[in-house]
């Protein structure tokens, strides 16, 4: 949290607020951000745990003196130079939401399966979210390198404990009329834990959680851009829609191989041709997405691994649909492992 907050200051000026929400926190972190000389709230409430619930916190206790602009920033982040102000300038020019570019990173030399889930990372947080701006459809939220106008935030509620808060605060922004805008021109940073519990329980929280979104607002936003003919509601539906990677590439192989089996027993071969195309696009936007973003990170002798990797994930999934789904947030583990 203190590089954070060296980051942060280092950006700031001299009119600015730094805030520092200490959520059921149980080390030092007040004391650390009271030194840093931010202002620091202390919020205790086992029974209402989430950061959706302290960001709500936080603007409560900004409401007094309320800001043009609201920035959120998670505290194990660091911050590209310029970023406050490019965020903010963006945000005040559009009266939008706002998302900065936000990557998680991986040391050198760790595992293939942490490698490809920073790969999987920048396909879904820089890829998608560039293409739909290139449209100039908007974007998801990412949970960090996030900027508000003040009368577009107070008016969504925060106060929950949704697991993937990030995803239903964009979602609830765009469906007010306020879609996010892509800001890929700054990035914000953030290391994946190094724990095998952390990991454990942040790909938990991050894919159960976006599964469940798919199911709980993906047709509810495809309802309201068709009855409000809204292109930008629609876009962030569809964007929705598209499951984790791996879960994607699972899905994509099994229907071409069921598909392949029917037509090979009999059945018209029209779903194993529409399987064989969708199997090829597929193929290909990870190729390109790989040739664009992920040659740094994946070197072609690894490829093979990566099939092992969509397996041992199975598990996962097989955790969701068999109703054992994360439905509560729960803090993420980022000791040394």
């Amino acid at each position: 949290m203190l590089l954070t907050l060296e980051d942060l200051k280092s950006q700031m000026r001299a009119t600015d607020r730094l805030l520092v929400v200490a959520d059921n926190c149980t080390d030092d972190t007040a004391a650390v951000a009271v030194a840093a000389g931010a202002e620091v709230v202390d919020r205790n409430d086992p029974e209402k745990r989430g950061k959706g619930y302290a960001l709500d916190c936080g603007l409560k206790h900004l409401s007094a003196a309320p800001p043009d602009t609201v920035i959120f920033i998670d505290a194990d982040c660091r911050l590209a130079d310029h970023l406050i102000d490019r965020l903010a300038a963006v945000c005040a020019a559009t009266n939008r939401p706002v998302q900065a570019l936000y990557l998680m990173m991986t040391p050198k030399g760790s595992p293939i399966k942490s490698r490809v889930a920073e790969f999987a990372w920048r396909v879904k947080n820089s890829v998608r979210p560039s293409g739909l701006g290139a449209l100039g459809l908007p974007c998801q939220l990412m949970g960090t390198g996030m900027a508000f106008p003040w009368d577009v935030i107070r008016r969504v509620n925060l106060a929950s404990g949704a697991i993937v808060e990030d995803m239903k605060l964009g979602i609830d922004l765009a469906l007010a009329g306020n879609p996010p805008l892509f800001c890929s021109s700054t990035v914000i940073t953030s290391d994946f834990p190094s724990s095998a519990e952390g990991i454990q329980s942040q790909r938990l929280r991050w894919e159960h959680g976006h599964i469940a979104m798919i199911f709980a607002a993906a047709p509810r936003l495809i309802c309201a851009a068709i009855m409000r003919g809204n292109v930008n509601l629609l876009a962030l539906a569809l964007d929705l829609a598209v499951p984790p990677l791996s879960l994607l590439g699972m899905l994509v192989i099994g229907i071409f191989l069921a598909s392949s089996l029917a037509a090979w027993l009999g059945t018209s071969p029209s779903a194993m041709m529409i399987s064989t195309v969708v199997l090829v696009e597929f193929t290909g936007g990870v190729l390109v997405s790989w040739l664009r973003c992920g040659r740094d990170i994946l070197p072609p002798r690894v490829f093979l691994s990566v099939v092992s990797y969509a397996i041992q994930k199975l598990p996962v999934y097989g955790q969701f649909f068999s109703r054992k789904a994360i439905s509560e947030w729960v803090r993420t583990d980022r000791r040394k492992g």
